[in-house]
């Protein structure tokens, strides 16, 4: 027995285009299902227990960084500032008492340095004997002075520039 004579060719081909098309439904019925399930799994995973969403707290939180980028940037520029004028600010202070006469005892002469952490400021030198007091004030550039220093006044400066850097 042939195919042709139960029906003919062409309502064969109708037939089987009529099959395939209903095992494509079938198959969309199933896709649309697996869709649909992997659309609620996905909005359970963008939404938190408070209601917001993934893409809502992204885009919060992204806007709070160029936020805060922009304030740390001036807070570095508040802070360089600052740095710089600490750095220029007496940081270091040494103070010697020295007898400047042999008869004169008590060390009531002093040598007192006041320096920056670049070495420079100001040494001042009291001078101390029975009828008078004379004060000195030198200027210190990077731990050298332009005037003559006494020894005590070199003393108090080498201290001062050795001493701890916060």
């Amino acid at each position: 027995m042939n195919l042709e004579e139960i029906m003919p060719l062409e309502y064969w081909l109708i037939a089987l285009v009529g099959l395939i098309c209903i095992i494509e439904g079938i198959y969309l019925i199933l896709l649309h299902r697996k869709m649909k399930s992997f659309q609620k799994s996905y909005l359970a995973l963008q939404t938190f227990l408070d209601g917001s969403s993934l893409d809502q707290q992204l885009k919060d939180y992204y806007s709070e960084v160029k936020h805060l980028r922009a304030d740390l940037s001036g807070v570095e520029k508040r802070v360089s500032q600052a740095e710089s004028k600490l750095r220029l600010g007496v940081d270091r202070a040494e103070l010697i008492r020295f007898s400047a006469f042999e008869n004169m005892g008590s060390d009531l002469s002093f040598a007192l340095a006041l320096l920056n952490q670049e070495g420079d400021g100001v040494v001042l030198s009291s001078i101390n004997n029975r009828d008078e007091s004379r004060v000195y004030a030198k200027p210190v550039v990077k731990g050298e002075s332009t005037y003559h220093l006494s020894k005590e006044e070199q003393e108090v400066i080498s201290k001062a520039l050795k001493s701890i850097r916060v």
